[in-house]
């Protein structure tokens, strides 16, 4: 589900229409926390795609929570 680049940052690897991989991912996610109102984009509130800590990227997303998310 994720892949770690060169300077560590976790990359989503489903691409940005992932919707209910995003969202489990999310509900297996410690550290989890929702975005803004402006920045809701998923209808499931809980989705990594709503999520503080996510930087959309070209082609996905990065995780840019200090401790990471689920996958660690």
């Amino acid at each position: 589900m994720w892949s770690v680049s060169v300077d560590g940052v976790r990359v989503y690897r489903a691409g940005k229409n992932d919707w209910a991989g995003a969202a489990l991912a999310a509900e297996n996610c410690a550290v989890f926390h929702e975005d803004v109102e402006e920045e809701i984009v998923a209808d499931d509130l809980k989705s990594c795609y709503n999520c503080r800590f996510r930087r959309w990227t070209e082609a996905s997303f990065a995780c840019f929570h200090p401790k990471g998310g689920s996958a660690h």
